[in-house]
């Protein structure tokens, strides 16, 4: 077995946003090399259905139903974890909003809820896990960004600064926590065919990145385990028209 099909084979994790297209998609890809999983997201019959998926697919996983503007999600969740998995070697930042509204039509209560979800969890989330990852020398996390936090956009104010704001957290931590055996990514793609991916407008649908695609790079880059790594990757649809 090479060192890509082995790396990640027996190693647990924890995957937020598992009920939307992405999530569930990196979820599959995890089962399928041979992770445990804690399955986190909104909404209780689409988590059932991904794990009945990951369990076709020959995995084990674990959900816990969590709405992230609740300021207590974060702490249920690694709670959780800790129940369920034990110890969490991975930990995927994969939830997230996009609201798409006008400066004058966004309100403080929509900023404050759009970097609670984007931000201020998966610095929580990072913030439980990452120390004992750190203790035993080995950890994996993947902070879902955006196109979006490399540029900005019309009616997307809001979501375009906390993918900014994330990018720069991964960045921090990725230098804080490369010494300890933690891997810090970030990983930003541009527009994806979810039901996300449907708000974006003046683009065409049917030209967009597949959350298959993205999620075999998700555990693609995570599963290197010598010397190289990739700190920082942006994944752009090839868009020919």
């Amino acid at each position: 077995m090479d060192e890509q099909s082995s790396a990640l084979k027996g190693r647990r994790a924890v995957v937020t946003g598992a009920s939307g297209g992405l999530g569930r998609a990196i979820a599959l890809e995890l089962a399928c090399r041979g992770c445990q999983l804690l399955l986190v997201g909104r909404n209780q019959a689409r988590l059932d259905a991904v794990v009945n998926d990951v369990a076709r697919a020959g995995g084990q996983a674990a959900l816990q139903v969590a709405d992230f503007t609740d300021e207590k999600a974060a702490e249920r969740v690694a709670a959780r974890a800790g129940e369920t998995l034990g110890s969490v070697d991975i930990l995927i930042n994969c939830a997230g909003v996009f609201p798409v509204a006008s400066l004058a039509e966004t309100s403080i209560a929509d900023f404050d809820a759009c970097f609670v979800v984007n931000v201020r969890t998966p610095f929580l989330l990072m913030k439980h896990f990452a120390p004992a990852m750190a203790q035993r020398g080995w950890g994996r996390i993947v902070n879902v960004g955006s196109s979006s936090a490399y540029a900005g956009f019309p009616e997307t104010s809001v979501y375009c600064a906390s993918k900014h704001a994330l990018l720069g957290l991964s960045r921090a931590l990725y230098q804080e926590l490369k010494k300890s055996g933690v891997r810090v990514f970030c990983l930003s793609p541009g527009s994806i065919q979810t039901e996300m991916g449907r708000k974006v407008r003046g683009q065409l649908y049917e030209t967009f990145m597949r959350p298959d695609e993205v999620a075999r790079y998700v555990t693609f880059v995570m599963s290197f385990d010598a010397e190289m790594i990739s700190e920082e990757v942006r994944l752009n649809r090839l868009n020919v028209q």
